[in-house]
């Protein structure tokens, strides 16, 4: 007897296969089980999502590799297996030929209901195909295997448990806060927004909560998640000090970007069977397939990086939400500067309108007499033309150097200069595949695209007029760290030796555990001044730091993106929690931060000067609310890309014209197609279009049927390379 069932691959963004398709097996087989099939000339790994039904006679499928149109049909198209005709009852179809499933992953057992739930509604939900969603989330190995290699993987002798020599560390008293919130945590169903102050303890929070949940049910396992890589060694750390000695150094596993093919394989594979109890990772941990999951902890869940930028374009923190509704399993959202998003859902009651749909929960309060630093505002427009560093606060950083305290120094621009130019006939150093400059990098003398990745050497001379006096225009990471140099050469640390200057951003730690050694250093007292982007400003505990210094920072606040004040307020905000975080560092001088700003009075200083995030927050929020934006609107982006903007444009406006009658029934708004901010990359021209609604569920109606027109709109743009849908863009 032949069983029909459905299986999911990943096909093609553009292929029109968005579902299921359907194949012949054998036996039964459960839904979840993961299958190797062919699609064309292929053989692919899918999942069976259901079973389409059973066929009671004998099929002569075709060996040959069929195209995918003739050889499937989607699981939403059953006439083309039911013939209405009664003549071709228990008979095959002579026009339809399906094909056999090549074998079936043995030793994984099926992905859950969940699991499956939890993908379909992110493919409908970001306009992107269940197939594609599904199988990205899952190890590149799993896909990559053939059937024997993947046989011969099964036959090897896993490697038996490391044992845990370490002693159990003592567990800190939970302070007031932390009690009050976590009992809340134990009677409330949630989802929570955990709103700490830098330093009030949050992590200590997540620890005892899953703790207790692993003490009352130890199958049951905790998803703890973190914006970037940089940030995983260090919670991973004390989560695996806490837990390793009672529950064994298997029941901890990270999943993020920076792991082997084989160790991601190894990791999912631990979560999948229950092994691990806890796992710890990056945005695509929120996809990771774990039966017992009760607990899932969104750490620093304001930051943007959960938001997927490729491909699917899900954001990780609504998806944990999500998840967390669909498995009964409870959600804490953390961060000293919540999005404002989770801020406006945390609302209390008011006459007006209703609690939110979040329970916030507050702890003001740093952990011991640690105290938030003093901010202090420097007014760059009473400084000398051209000045990096007020001499107050050159001063201020003598001072603490030389009593062995340690200092940030905040820029989040890398490179040694963003431009090279000619004062003599204007030339600039652009980059000739994008609209965009190429980064001045002192160290390798060249000229960097961080775009498209073009790189040059420092041209002799001027490529316009010869003129052999070329400069930097600007400043980046790489000239703060040569000028702090100069600037300090006299200074010494309290043993008498020079100060040591050290660099942390993406091009320092390029290397494989660079990362890791650069802070090790800086924890163990071997840096005095830290250089560096926004990696250094998130999460780090530098117990020695006192003082923060924060350069440049007036760019966001007059930016085209009503984002832009949230994210730069929010990176400052973390910057400061940097510092003062021992309170034994307090005793001599208050920990400060200085901010260099030619808008000293801006509001947003203000509020930062108080670290009055509430403040800060309900002003944005009266302002979003009178432009009707987010959280108070909905909204989606589509981006195209073509080798000409016209082309691009051309495509999204041809799309505006097909979906305006619709949009106008639901009350959508279309805006005009526009370049992007960066409208050329290595060559491509992009686009694109705002999309915008007060109700969410007409904005997804809208989504859903649009997307036929979309499609049916490439034949008459060939121009069009491709075009994506970025349903809640972060980035406008």
């Amino acid at each position: 007897m032949s069983h029909l069932i459905s299986v999911m691959v990943h096909t093609p963004a553009h292929s029109g296969l968005g579902g299921a398709l359907t194949y012949e097996s054998d036996s039964v087989l459960a839904p979840g089980t993961l299958v190797r099939v062919p699609l064309g000339s292929r053989e692919l790994l899918g999942v069976v999502w259901d079973e389409a039904g059973t066929r009671p006679y004998a099929t002569e499928t075709n060996a040959s590799a069929l195209a995918p149109d003739a050889s499937h049909t989607t699981a939403s198209q059953p006439s083309l297996l039911a013939m209405d005709d009664p003549s071709h009852n228990n008979a095959a179809p002579a026009a339809l030929q399906l094909r056999a499933i090549a074998s079936v992953l043995d030793g994984v057992a099926p992905l859950s209901a969940h699991w499956r739930q939890l993908v379909q509604f992110a493919a409908r939900y970001y306009q992107r195909s269940a197939g594609e969603v599904a199988l990205a989330s899952l190890p590149s190995q799993l896909r990559d295997l053939s059937a024997e290699q993947w046989a011969r993987r099964l036959k090897r002798k896993t490697k038996p448990p490391l044992a845990n020599d370490a002693p159990a560390q003592a567990i800190p008293t939970p302070t007031d806060e932390q009690a009050q919130v976590l009992a809340s945590i134990d009677a409330q169903s949630g989802p929570f927004l955990l709103f700490g102050n830098t330093g009030s303890g949050k992590t200590e929070v997540y620890l005892r909560a899953a703790q207790a949940l692993l003490e009352r049910d130890p199958s049951a396992q905790i998803l703890v998640m973190v914006p970037e890589i940089n940030l995983t060694p260090q919670l991973e750390a004390r989560f695996r000090a806490r837990f390793a000695p009672q529950w064994g150094s298997e029941c901890l596993v990270a999943m993020h970007s920076s792991l082997t093919p084989a160790q991601r394989l190894n990791n999912w594979l631990a979560a999948h069977s229950g092994q691990a109890r806890i796992v710890l990772g990056t945005r695509m941990a929120v996809f990771a397939s774990m039966p017992h999951l009760q607990l899932i902890v969104v750490d620093e869940e304001h930051d943007p990086s959960y938001k997927q930028q490729e491909g699917a374009r899900y954001s990780a923190r609504d998806l944990a939400v999500y998840r967390g509704q669909l498995e009964n399993a409870k959600v804490i959202l953390g961060s000293a500067t919540p999005s404002l998003e989770s801020w406006h859902h945390s609302r209390p009651a008011t006459e007006t309108e209703p609690t939110g749909r979040y329970m916030r929960l507050a702890m003001p309060s740093r952990v011991g007499q640690g105290a938030l630093p003093l901010v202090r505002r420097v007014d760059m427009n009473r400084q000398p033309y051209k000045t990096v560093f007020s001499s107050h606060l050159l001063e201020a950083m003598r001072e603490r150097v030389t009593r062995g305290e340690q200092i940030l120094v905040l820029l989040n621009r890398r490179g040694y200069a963003p431009v090279l130019h000619c004062t003599d006939c204007g030339w600039k150093s652009e980059c000739p595949h994008c609209s965009a400059y190429r980064v001045f990098h002192k160290l390798d003398r060249t000229l960097r695209c961080h775009h498209c990745g073009f790189t040059q050497a420092v041209p002799r001379a001027c490529p316009g007029c010869g003129n052999l006096d070329i400069s930097p225009l600007g400043r980046g990471t790489e000239q703060l760290e040569e000028h702090l140099a100069e600037l300090l050469a006299d200074v010494r640390r309290p043993d008498g030796e020079p100060i040591r200057i050290a660099r942390i951003d993406a091009d320092s730690t390029r290397l494989k555990g660079e990362l890791e050694r650069q802070l090790a250093e800086v924890h163990a007292g071997a840096v005095d001044v830290l250089v560096g982007t926004q990696m250094i400003a998130k999460g780090h505990d530098f117990r020695r730091v006192t003082l923060v210094a924060a350069l440049n920072a007036d760019g966001a606040l007059f930016s085209s993106d009503f984002r832009a004040p949230e994210r730069l307020f929010s990176l400052l905000m973390q910057a400061a929690g940097r510092a003062g975080r021992d309170a034994t560092m307090n005793l001599v001088s208050p920990c400060e931060m200085w901010v260099q700003s030619h808008h000293p009075q801006h509001p947003l200083f203000e509020a930062l000067k108080q670290h009055d995030y509430p403040a800060f927050a309900d002003q944005q929020l009266r302002e979003r609310e009178q432009a009707t934006l987010p959280p108070f609107s909905f909204q989606a982006l589509v981006r195209a890309e073509a080798r000409s903007q016209e082309a691009a444009q051309d495509f999204l406006n041809a799309a505006r014209d097909a979906g305006s009658a619709l949009a106008d029934e639901l009350l959508v708004d279309l805006y005009p197609a526009v370049p992007m901010t960066i409208q050329r990359i290595a060559n491509i021209e992009r686009a694109q279009m705002l999309i915008e609604c007060t109700s969410r569920k007409a904005l997804q109606h809208f989504l859903a049927h649009w997307q036929a027109d979309l499609h049916g709109l490439r034949s008459a743009h060939r121009q069009v390379i491709r075009w994506a849908v970025d349903v809640d863009p972060l980035a406008i």
